[in-house]
């Protein structure tokens, strides 16, 4: 897809995309005009002669007629490329879409290659912006992600010379060109149009470049254009950060992600912190950032990353009040991303109110579990009466060697302090029983202190080497576990093929997940219902069911914990698809306290962009279905036209040729001819009266006992004009069952059977009808003499309209008769079915007549 985009209209968008069109056609490819808007340019309707258009389809509203692009039209049509104009375009009540950009997704969909145009009022994410300094709100939009997958070719002109050209009349009538020059038209007004027009353009080749450089998996920055990140965290002031980021994204015009590192430290937050955090991405999101948690060792880690996959320009980053012994402890943030992060610059700004206030306090286990100190004694023990044992042939180096045994063991298993307790008490243990003087702390001999600090040592380096893996550790398996629950949810969600499994599949698997209380909302006749929910206590009250209507009206969340009617128990989230709002899931805890933490929020919305996914496919499905219904009712149509003029003609012609010799004297053959045409003619009126009965579902059954005897009696008497020259044998015992059906309806059924036959049998053949009762079934059957039906395709004969050789398709016929029995016989509850006679040479349809059917007495009996 290739997009013209103009600041205004008047720039030249239709010129220039019929121009390209014009040069792809003249190198050889197939291109159609879907639709062209000339608005009188004469230059415009110029560059459309010679070029073929697809003409447009007239829609009737309220007593008119309105000219549509003929979306069927062109897919039939199937060209390489199709120029449609003003994509923005809202289409006439009762087309197939609501707005014209989504037939051009279908055309797109189809494969077929796509030249449009739009100016850049029309936006969506642009709208609001444009209405604040023009006054004028356009409401026609189009969604951003139109143009994120389109290339775009801007089509510019200085303000002054399109000034020009509408005081000349090259856009509006000199009447509308006057209004327009004193209101939208405006030097300055075209002037910040054109701005945005151009950055809005930069910013779709700055994404497709970075999703280019992403595919390719090259390194750097490539910074063509401004990116920024903003790292947040839980402490109170963090806000302050989004609002900085903001204003300068807004100052640069670019695009922002507020970023959450997520380290272990994270693992020990408290309720506040996560109410700060939530509320800090909330808010980043309000102000149209994009958010992110990076799960990562270390803030400075995480923080690379995050700048190497957004190829951010920018970071910017808080610094909180930290006293010189923290900082000589642990290092400072801000100095290692500025060490460590070359070619992006980093604001630093102070973070107000993050400071002692906000120091944790010893969080419980700190220190090491008494388990832990207990097993370190346990081991430190039993290594001491090991090497007393082994003393007499150990030196003492090897004994310092047997003690690095339980300070490992501890730092690995225990954390850094009780690997410190077990380097210590090692130590202690290895001077007191084995360092001269024995029974005392005391240490004769320098060179044994070595010995003692290298226990220390060791204690310290692997209790530090063992918390970071095992961080590593909790960290992959984080992911590991967000990983499993999106593809398992995703795995579900795809087997679906109903709206109410559906929803009850993702309200059961996100409550699941999250230990929440869920509940699927979607529009009603009368407003919003509920459509699923993973517990049968799900009532919604009044401010419920208001923060649900908000979450549907605007495609935002409302509810607790969002900026919109946040004393609502329950937090509702929109599942959308581009501009369409699916449904709205609603999440509540049992305990009434917020729904979600900071971080379960990014597995939360992968969840619901999947749903939406699901969600709409299967709006898809049922789209595709109602199209192919459309388009089966088009055919049945044309085939309808086609039968009629050709089957109603002959036995018309025959009637008028049969009336015009009356007047010369009526003669019996005379009479005869214009009875049985006429019979013909009712008949083929019956059968399309009967086909439109079953397509509307309009039948209504009459059933009493029926014997079949006297109903093939009556079918082959009515049918005996058609039936002439062929002998007719009937073999239906008078002993067979009643069946309890609709007579009239069976007897339709029987005439199309007869009918068939008459039409397709060898000249002078039997045609032979047959009742059996075998094994409970009762079947009846009708048989001819002919060529067959060909193998395999049997039951195709009972389409509408379907010609087939062996049916009422082939010679004559309006292709109804044997569908209308299919219809009839599965309305009475019976089935009919279609096979080459035994023996070859011919075809046989049967009515069967399962046993719900057969009448039988009181005492079981079948009554014959």
């Amino acid at each position: 897809m290739k997009i013209f985009l103009g600041a205004a209209p008047g720039v030249g968008k239709t010129y220039e995309m019929l121009s390209e069109g014009a040069e792809r056609r003249r190198a050889g490819v197939d291109v159609v005009i879907g639709v062209v808007e000339t608005h009188g340019r004469i230059e415009t309707e110029a560059l459309t002669r010679g070029q073929e258009i697809v003409p447009r389809r007239g829609v009737d509203y309220e007593g008119h007629s309105i000219d549509e692009m003929d979306l069927d039209a062109i897919l039939a049509r199937s060209p390489r490329l199709v120029l449609v104009d003003e994509l923005a375009h809202t289409n006439a009540p009762g087309s197939r879409h609501p707005k014209r950009y989504q037939d051009v997704e279908e055309l797109l969909a189809a494969g077929i290659d796509v030249y449009s145009t739009i100016n850049i009022q029309h936006i969506e994410s642009l709208n609001d912006v444009v209405a604040s300094f023009t006054r004028v709100r356009v409401r026609e939009t189009v969604p951003d992600s139109i143009l994120e997958a389109a290339e775009i070719e801007v089509v510019d002109i200085p303000p002054d010379e399109l000034i020009e050209r509408l005081k000349a009349g090259k856009v509006y009538l000199p009447q509308e060109a006057t209004r327009a020059l004193s209101h939208f038209f405006s030097k300055s007004n075209l002037s910040a149009l054109r701005e945005l027009a151009l950055r809005r353009a930069a910013q779709a080749v700055d994404a497709q470049m970075l999703d280019h450089v992403r595919a390719l998996g090259v390194g750097g920055t490539w910074a063509g254009g401004e990116r920024i990140v903003v790292a947040v965290s839980e402490l109170p002031g963090a806000d302050g950060l989004v609002r900085a980021a903001k204003r300068l994204a807004d100052a640069l015009h670019a695009p922002w992600t507020a970023v959450y590192i997520e380290t272990p430290r994270a693992q020990h937050f408290g309720d506040e912190d996560h109410r700060r955090l939530a509320a800090v991405l909330a808010l980043a999101t309000q102000l149209g950032g994009a958010v992110a948690t990076v799960p990562a060792i270390s803030v400075v880690e995480g923080l690379q990353t995050i700048s190497a996959e957004a190829r951010a320009t920018q970071l910017v980053v808080g610094k909180s009040s930290r006293s010189r012994w923290f900082e000589f402890r642990h290092g400072s943030v801000v100095d290692r991303l500025v060490r460590d992060t070359p070619g992006i610059a980093v604001h630093v700004l102070p973070i107000v109110g993050a400071g002692v206030a906000v120091r944790q306090p010893h969080r419980r286990g700190q220190w090491g579990s008494g388990a832990g100190y207990a097993w370190t004694t346990a081991m430190v023990g039993a290594v001491t009466g090991l090497a007393s044992g082994l003393f007499h042939i150990l030196d003492l180096g090897n004994v310092a060697l047997l003690y690095l045994l339980p300070v490992m063991a501890a730092a690995s298993l225990f954390g850094l302090r009780t690997g410190l307790f077990a380097g210590i008490a090692s130590s202690l243990a290895y001077n007191f029983f084995f360092l001269p003087p024995t029974g005392t702390l005391t240490i004769s001999n320098p060179e044994n202190v070595i010995s003692v600090l290298v226990l220390l040592g060791v204690a310290f380096a692997t209790s530090q080497l063992t918390a970071r893996v095992r961080a590593q550790a909790d960290i992959a398996a984080a992911s590991a576990r967000t990983n499993a629950a999106l593809a398992g949810f995703l795995r579900q969600l795809t087997s679906l093929t109903e709206p109410v499994a559906l929803a009850r599949a993702v309200c059961e698997e996100i409550g699941r997940l999250f230990d929440l209380r869920t509940v699927m909302v979607v529009a009603g006749e009368t407003g919003l219902v509920v459509q699923a929910a993973n517990a049968p206590d799900h009532r919604l009250e009044t401010m419920e069911l208001a923060a649900a209507q908000w979450a549907w009206d605007n495609g935002v969340p409302a509810g607790r914990g969002s900026a919109t009617l946040a004393a609502s128990e329950w937090l509702f989230q929109p599942l959308r698809s581009g501009d369409r709002t699916l449904a709205v899931l609603g999440l509540a805890r049992e305990s009434g306290g917020d729904p979600l933490r900071a971080d379960q929020l990014p597995l939360l919305m992968s969840l619901v962009d999947q749903a939406s996914l699901a969600l709409e496919r299967l709006r898809l499905e049922v789209e595709m279905r109602d199209v192919d219904a459309v388009r089966e009712r088009d055919r049945l149509r044309q085939a309808l036209l086609s039968s009629v003029s050709h089957d109603l003609r002959t036995p018309l012609t025959s009637v008028m040729a049969a009336a015009a010799e009356l007047h010369r004297g009526a003669t019996p053959e005379l009479i005869a001819t214009i009875e049985t045409e006429a019979a013909r003619l009712n008949r083929f009126v019956g059968n399309l009266l009967d086909m439109a009965r079953v397509e509307a579902g309009a039948l209504r059954l009459r059933v009493e006992p029926t014997d079949l005897t006297d109903a093939v009696a009556g079918a082959v008497h009515d049918t005996k004009r058609a039936l002439d020259g062929h002998a007719i044998q009937l073999d239906v015992p008078p002993n067979l069952p009643l069946v309890n059906v609709d007579p009239q309806l069976l007897h339709h059924c029987l005439l199309n059977l007869l009918d068939n036959a008459g039409r397709y049998a060898d000249p002078g053949t039997p045609i032979v009808v047959r009742g059996e009762h075998r094994y409970g079934i009762l079947t009846l059957s009708v048989i001819d003499q002919g060529p067959g039906l060909p193998p395999g395709r049997e039951a195709e004969v009972f389409e509408t309209f379907r010609r087939l050789e062996g049916s009422d398709r082939a010679i004559g016929g309006t292709g109804l008769g044997l569908a209308i029995v299919k219809a009839f016989a599965e309305a009475m509850g019976m089935t009919v079915e279609a096979a080459n006679r035994e023996g070859g040479g011919g075809a046989r349809f049967s009515l069967c007549f399962p046993k719900g059917l057969l009448i039988r007495d009181s005492e079981g009996a079948i009554l014959a």
